[in-house]
């Protein structure tokens, strides 16, 4: 085994809480909701006016056509046309929807507040090993040393710091549960360049 055991022990951990089949964690949420979006590949998708900046960036980024919505929330939202779900701000036992990839922060004012970091969290194997090797560069983590590997897919360094891994299961242990709040601003009413 490499030397990546704080990091599957926090996503089995995250994934048994939130009653996930899987979760891959990443360095932060935006990145969960763009390998989501990179692995389902929409076209056009539709998603609430009231979010933070960095999700209409990387929808645009990603050269989907998008449209915000006026729809209000608590928790999470569905990126409509998809089956992602920006769950940054709801943490909570047995959460998972089956056959959805919710994606969850761990950044400042979230439910489990680490600083930063975000996962993915799902019922499908291949999504679950595509993500993965995503998230890592292209490796395996489970390959030790990496220039072992006989072969890299594309990839992005989306890791999360192995201390983040190991201070998220030491939290959850003790965590109960948690949905926050917190006032977006209108994006519609923001100008991107």
């Amino acid at each position: 085994m490499s030397g990546f055991s704080s990091l599957f022990e926090f996503e089995q951990e995250l994934a048994d809480f939130a009653g996930s089949p899987y979760a891959v964690v990443t360095d932060c949420c935006t990145h969960a909701i763009e390998l989501c979006l990179r692995y389902q590949t929409p076209s056009h998708c539709e998603f609430t006016a009231y979010t933070y900046l960095s999700v209409p960036m990387t929808v645009r980024n990603l050269g989907i056509d998008y449209k915000l919505t006026p729809e209000t929330w608590t928790g999470e939202y569905q990126l409509h046309g998809t089956t992602i779900w920006d769950s940054a701000r709801r943490l909570e036992r047995g959460m998972y929807r089956a056959g959805q990839m919710q994606c969850v922060s761990f950044g400042v004012s979230k439910p489990l507040h680490l600083g930063r970091g975000g996962a993915v969290l799902l019922d499908d194997v291949d999504a679950y090993e595509t993500l993965s090797r995503w998230r890592s560069d292209g490796r395996d983590l489970r390959v030790s040393p990496w220039q072992n590997q006989p072969q890299f897919t594309q990839g992005w360094h989306y890791c999360p710091t192995l201390e983040l891994c190991e201070q998220g299961t030491d939290r959850l242990k003790y965590f109960t549960g948690a949905v926050t709040h917190h006032t977006y601003p209108d994006c519609r009413k923001l100008i991107i360049l």
